[in-house]
């Protein structure tokens, strides 16, 4: 059954669904205010999926950027924009889920992999939230010409009308703005920052906008390495749950000094050890591949380098190894919610 009504706006082709989207690649620091065409304009990057709503004349649907119609998984979004979006419309931006006052990740993905029954469950007790950062399409006309500055105009000329759970992202080019941004939201989650050039038009599948990531140091409990005890190639990190030891993350490769550094203070584990043999090299510990996983005793404590993104307590992306911590030990870490 359609979600909107016939003879309205309809949309080009190649913006009728699914969306390719314009990219962004990673920097290491917060490009400077005119580091990109027409001068940068920052906004929050949000930890959640890219979407994509599509709002013509005979259907709403949501695209992931993938090309996948996630409109079942998100009928929350879908019935707001019903409600919100003029027919004739595309809008780029993130749909996060709050859990208080932190984006929960773990949340978001449910919706992706539980069946088709549980999605109006889980969204009636976690509601998504849909955080617009771009206009791609308005009144069925396709903007991606347009300058960003006129895009983020017509944007916020439309989002002035908005209720949740549709948001307009924040944006500003002050770059001493955009820093606190970087600092202060990361405690909700927020991953970072993405620049992007305020004279620039629309480019889909192009990484020609910049994120960068917000990164703070974090100990965890040294519960395994990959490679050897003598020679470690990488951390297996850890932190305790009611009592028992839980694989959080996998660090960087080690660089020879930090491999050493490490090795000097490891022993092999010789009593029983809650981990497995082998681990595997997806993102989480799982996948199919898996390799040799060296289990050494958890008394040692490592101050890592992780930016923002937790799924029930697991780091997200790889971590990265700064330094051991003689003067701390496991019991002197927070436990894991």
């Amino acid at each position: 059954m359609p979600l909107s009504a016939p003879g309205l706006p309809g949309l080009p082709p190649e913006l009728s669904g699914p969306v390719a989207v314009e990219l962004a690649k990673p920097v290491r620091e917060i490009p400077a205010p005119h580091a990109l065409p027409g001068g940068c304009v920052y906004e929050p990057k949000w930890d959640g999926y890219r979407l994509v709503i599509v709002r013509s004349g005979a259907t709403t649907r949501v695209w992931s950027k993938q090309g996948r119609d996630l409109t079942d998984r998100f009928p929350d979004v879908a019935a707001a924009a019903v409600a919100q979006v003029p027919a004739g419309t595309v809008v780029d931006g993130e749909v996060v889920v709050w859990n208080g006052s932190r984006l929960d990740f773990g949340l978001l993905q449910q919706r992706i992999v539980s069946s088709p029954g549980r999605v109006r469950a889980l969204a009636t007790a976690h509601p998504a939230s849909y955080v617009a950062f771009d206009l791609l399409a308005a009144g069925g006309e396709d903007l991606r010409s347009w300058k960003l500055s006129r895009r983020r105009a017509a944007l916020e000329e439309m989002a002035a009308r908005w209720a949740p759970p549709m948001q307009l992202s924040p944006a500003t080019s002050d770059p001493a703005e955009a820093r606190a941004w970087f600092d202060d939201f990361r405690a909700a989650g927020v991953e970072g920052l993405v620049a992007k050039g305020a004279g620039t038009r629309y480019a889909p599948g192009r990484r020609e906008w910049l994120k960068v990531k917000s990164w703070e140091t974090t100990e965890v409990v040294a519960g395994g390495v990959i490679g050897t005890v003598e020679r470690p190639s990488q951390l297996v990190a850890g932190r305790y749950r009611e009592g028992e030891l839980v694989v959080v993350g996998r660090s960087t490769p080690l660089s020879p000094r930090q491999s050493e550094e490490l090795a000097a203070v490891l022993t092999p584990a010789t009593g029983d050890h809650p981990w497995p043999e082998r681990i595997g090299t997806g993102r989480f510990g799982g996948g199919r591949l898996s390799v040799a996983l060296t289990r050494v005793e958890p008394t040692v404590v490592v101050e890592v380098s992780a930016d923002a993104a937790l799924q029930a307590g697991v780091f997200r992306h790889p971590l990265r190894f700064v330094r051991v911590r003689p003067d701390l030990e496991p019991a002197d870490l927070p436990p894991m919610p």
